[in-house]
């Protein structure tokens, strides 16, 4: 989405643009926080880009003390350049509706996909929860579309009041060129107030590309279900009949099928989920929350007697719903392989890395009893003539 249009692009470009004016002095950082009282600016982060939700939050409920920080800065600061930066932004981006906007927009689409984001993050996170929340967020950008534009302008008005900025969008000139005969005339583009053609070359854009991520994203959800939707929760299972159910079980192991390997017995399975259906518990099927996958799971592997059931459902509950664990891994190699480490030998960086991504095994670890048999394992006794 920030990188679908221009004017994307230089609206998180003029967030960091805020931050940096402050950030880089303490004595600037001090101004900014004699104007404000809760939260600070935040940086942008370049690898989680939910997170610039923080930035434009700091941003858009204090835009009165950040502009009155500005003028403050751009009055008593001694560099030239930083005064030049403060002054640029007062008259430039706190002085324009258009960007007032774009905080609003912004910010009401990054809330949403944020609060989704950390919940596919949650370790319990099942696939049948995260297709519902993705569906959820799906039908939001629908609505969004048809009706966000105009409840957007509405705050965007009450925010410009504060800082008594007009409510208008700059009309730019039109650049007059001969038409050849034969050129047809795009009367309906031409004809276009600012307004429109911000929602049409900006507002839509952002939601469009937001939809067709998202939709991407679901229909690779919608074809796990399908392979695995008979097994999301106990209601599905218990009221399964037997015809679909077998159905459901060759299918199961067509999908975990490969060349001629395959990781369970579709007849088998068949026959033990029968078994399984009269074996659970009223409560388990019936009321407003039937068991998940995972209780399912729980309970099959105390009977201990339906070796297929507990295989396919390890499977379905280790499908990963994002690849945030798996990339923050990734992350922590930055900090542990530096230029000040250059020479580090590949067996160091492996056990640094997974002391750092497994830490918080290490708060129940005894280091005095780890020394004590490491001592004793290198012990070395010399004997001297």
């Amino acid at each position: 989405m920030a990188n679908s249009c221009h004017k994307a692009k230089t609206f998180f470009g003029t967030c960091q643009t805020i931050y940096n004016v402050f950030s880089n002095s303490t004595k600037r950082w001090t101004v900014l926080l004699n104007y404000i009282d809760d939260l600070t600016l935040k940086s942008l982060s370049a690898t989680r880009w939910e997170s610039h939700v923080e930035s434009v939050k700091a941003i858009i409920t204090q835009i009165p003390q950040i502009k009155e920080a500005l003028t403050q800065l751009s009055e008593v600061c001694e560099d030239g350049k930083v005064c030049r930066d403060a002054k640029s932004l007062i008259d430039g981006e706190f002085s324009s509706f258009e960007f007032i906007l774009s905080l609003v927009i912004w910010y009401e689409i990054l809330f949403k996909i944020n609060l989704v984001s950390k919940k596919f993050q949650s370790k319990d996170m099942l696939l049948d929860v995260a297709i519902q929340s993705l569906d959820g967020l799906v039908t939001f950008f629908d609505n969004y579309r048809e009706t966000g534009f105009d409840k957007a302008i509405i705050e965007a008005k009450k925010i410009a009041e504060t800082i008594d900025v007009e409510p208008e969008f700059p009309v730019k000139r039109v650049s007059c060129r001969k038409k050849q005969f034969d050129e047809n005339p795009n009367t309906e583009r031409e004809q276009q107030s600012a307004k429109e053609k911000f929602k049409t070359d900006y507002f839509l854009v952002l939601v469009d590309m937001a939809l067709s991520q998202l939709k991407t994203r679901f229909e690779q959800m919608k074809h796990f279900e399908t392979i695995f939707g008979f097994m999301f929760d106990a209601s599905k299972l218990y009221y399964l009949d037997d015809d679909l159910l077998k159905t459901s079980c060759l299918d199961l192991e067509i999908a975990l099928t490969y060349e001629k390997d395959s990781d369970i017995d579709g007849d088998d399975l068949f026959r033990e989920l029968q078994s399984l259906q009269k074996m659970l518990p009223k409560g388990a099927y019936e009321g407003a929350k039937p068991w998940t996958s995972l209780e399912i799971m729980e309970f099959t592997k105390k009977l201990d007697i339906f070796p297929n059931i507990l295989l396919a459902y390890e499977i379905l509950l280790t499908v990963p719903v994002t690849v945030a664990s798996a990339e923050r891994s990734f992350s922590k190699l930055k900090l542990l392989k530096s230029y000040l480490r250059n020479t580090m030998s590949q067996d160091r960086l492996n056990g640094l890395a997974i002391i750092s991504i497994e830490n918080r095994f290490l708060s129940n670890v005894d280091y005095d009893k780890m020394i004590e048999v490491f001592a004793s394992k290198n012990a070395r006794r010399h004997h001297f003539r």
